[in-house]
C-alpha cells in the first residue's frame, strides 16, 4: 500500500491532544519512539501490524511503543482510504487499554467525521 497522510485530531478550541502529550512526555527516548511510529504509520498505512500497531475496537487502532517497562500508546483511526487521524496518546496502565481511552478516541472519530475541517491538524 502506498504511503498515507497522517493528521492529528484538533479540538474545537484549537488544541491538539497528541502534541500536548508529546510536549509533556519524558524521557526524550519515548518521544523519539513515538515519532518513529508515526513515520511507520505513514509508510505502511493499514498494513502496519504488531508489534508496532494493533486493532482495538470500533475502528480504533493503537500505535505501540515501549521504553523500559513503560508502555506508550497513541490511538488512531482511518478517515477514508488514505488518511489516518491520531486521536491522542497516553501511558498504558495494566494489561489492557483502558476502555475510557478507547471511548475518547471513538468520540473524536465521530466529531471529526461530522466536521473534518474543524478537527484536522496537519503538521508541517
Amino acid at each position: 500500500m502506498p504511503a498515507i497522510n497522517v493528521h492529528l485530531f484538533r479540538e474545537t478550541n484549537g488544541t491538539v491532544p497528541l502534541l500536548e502529550w508529546l510536549d509533556a512526555l519524558k524521557p526524550p527516548k519515548a518521544v523519539a519512539k513515538c515519532r518513529v511510529l508515526l513515520e511507520l504509520l505513514k509508510a505502511a498505512g493499514q498494513d502496519l501490524r504488531r508489534p508496532h500497531a494493533d486493532i482495538l475496537r470500533d475502528e480504533i487502532r493503537e500505535l505501540r511503543a515501549r521504553v523500559g517497562r513503560v508502555q506508550y500508546r497513541m490511538l488512531y483511526f482511518f478517515h477514508g482510504q488514505g488518511t489516518a487521524i491520531i486521536s491522542h496518546g497516553f501511558i498504558k496502565q495494566g494489561p489492557e487499554v483502558d476502555p475510557k481511552e478507547i471511548e475518547k478516541a471513538v468520540d473524536r472519530k465521530e466529531r471529526l467525521r461530522a466536521n473534518p475541517e474543524q478537527h484536522t491538524h496537519e503538521e508541517n
